[in-house]
């Protein structure tokens, strides 16, 4: 198994995509799917799976082995990963100003004033419809937080 993800991360140093997954192997050969889910004290191995959406394989871990393979499956990745191509901070940061910027826009309330009738009509009118507009994007904005705060985990 390392040999072949040490040659799948070589023939895609250049460009290309390396996916692994790894998770407890539980299956049951004789279809009980309740005795599997059951900690009766059991040894479950540990199932690796490798792709780059061409090329598929997998192993299976004795649990006892666990300690020894992921020494080296830890190595491996490190010695695989130097051709990773770092953030790009400054566009981050861009969007963070923007993103503070706009809330600190949404916080600041719209002052509505103007004669009613007559000349700056038009203007009260364009700033009346600003504020609805601020009203409801505040209300998407707490709908937006509210919803990003359950689905964080810990949270």
């Amino acid at each position: 198994f390392l040999e072949r993800l040490k040659g799948l991360f070589e023939g895609t140093k250049s460009k290309g995509t390396v996916w692994l997954t790894q998770k407890r192997y539980t299956y049951d050969p004789n279809g009980e799917a309740a005795a599997a889910s059951q900690d009766d004290g059991a040894e479950y191995k540990c199932l690796l799976r490798a792709t780059d959406g061409h090329v598929k394989f997998e192993t299976l871990i004795l649990s006892a082995e666990l300690g020894k393979f992921h020494a080296v499956y830890a190595a491996l990745l490190k010695a695989s990963m130097s051709t990773l191509r770092k953030r790009d901070k400054k566009k981050e940061k861009q969007r963070a100003e923007q993103a503070a910027l706009w809330k600190k826009k949404l916080a600041e309330d719209i002052v509505i004033e103007g004669p009613k009738r007559g000349n700056g009509r038009r203007k009260r009118v364009r700033r009346i419809k600003a504020a609805i507009r601020q009203d409801e994007e505040r209300k998407t904005a707490a709908k937006r937080d509210e919803q990003r705060l359950k689905s964080e985990p810990g949270v």
